[in-house]
């Protein structure tokens, strides 16, 4: 109850890392791999290590426990290297898009999870996604849109819409309303009509993908156009 005890146990646990660091065992590296994107400073100081210091006294435990909770951080390995190495392995969580909600742009990767909400000029070539959930469905989409790159290269926006479908502003400002399901084979079907007839560079404002057997498009005031509609099952065509 006094803490004796204790007292003896910590003074002899001292006693001990003390004469392996005479005896050689002082930390004289830190080596961090799989670092990328992560704070550098951020990540020192919480490992919080000096050269010279018993490494018999580091916590590889705690550490990694301090460590995965930086934003950048999904998992840590941080382990002792007798006699004088600290090693810590990183893995970073990879970003998917920049995320536009209440007036902030902020970082995310494909799982939701918020990375940066500064310094993302580097980043600025990403998809940039709207919407309150946006960040936890965006990555099947951003896939497919790899599949397609004549589309992907046009948008400027991608829209979560009532919590189940996208909606693709162009770069032109047309927006492109995509379905609940079958999102891969609309996504194919707007790349042959683009590509075929030129649809995205017409004067419309609207192409609407969410019936599965046509294409249905809205034109800019004054500009009524028929469009050809080899690309529609139906071979119906709704202007």
């Amino acid at each position: 109850m006094s803490g004796t005890v204790t007292r003896t146990i910590d003074n002899a646990e001292q006693a001990f890392q003390s004469s392996a660091a005479e005896a050689g065992y002082a930390v004289q590296n830190v080596l961090v791999e799989g670092r990328v994107n992560a704070d550098p400073d951020v990540l020192l100081g919480l490992i919080n290590v000096r050269r010279g210091d018993p490494i018999m006294a580091f916590d590889p435990a705690a550490v990694k426990t301090q460590l995965e909770r930086v934003s950048w951080v999904e998992s840590a390995h941080v382990e002792r290297r007798l006699p004088d190495t600290i090693y810590v392995r990183l893995t970073e969580r990879a970003p998917l898009a920049l995320w536009q909600h209440q007036g902030k742009i902020r970082l995310v990767d494909g799982k939701g999870a918020v990375l940066a909400e500064t310094n993302l000029a580097k980043f600025r070539d990403l998809p940039l996604i709207v919407g309150e959930d946006a960040p936890f469905h965006a990555a099947p989409l951003i896939s497919l849109l790899g599949g397609e790159p004549d589309i992907r290269d046009q948008v400027e926006a991608i829209t979560w819409v009532g919590e189940r479908r996208w909606d693709l502003k162009m770069k032109n400002g047309v927006v492109v309303r995509l379905p609940e399901g079958d999102v891969a084979l609309a996504l194919s079907r707007l790349a042959k009509a683009d590509a075929e007839d030129g649809l995205l560079k017409k004067d419309i404002t609207i192409v609407d993908l969410r019936e599965g057997n046509r294409i249905t498009v809205r034109t800019a005031p004054g500009r009524v156009q028929e469009y050809k509609a080899s690309f529609s099952l139906s071979g119906e065509n709704d202007i």
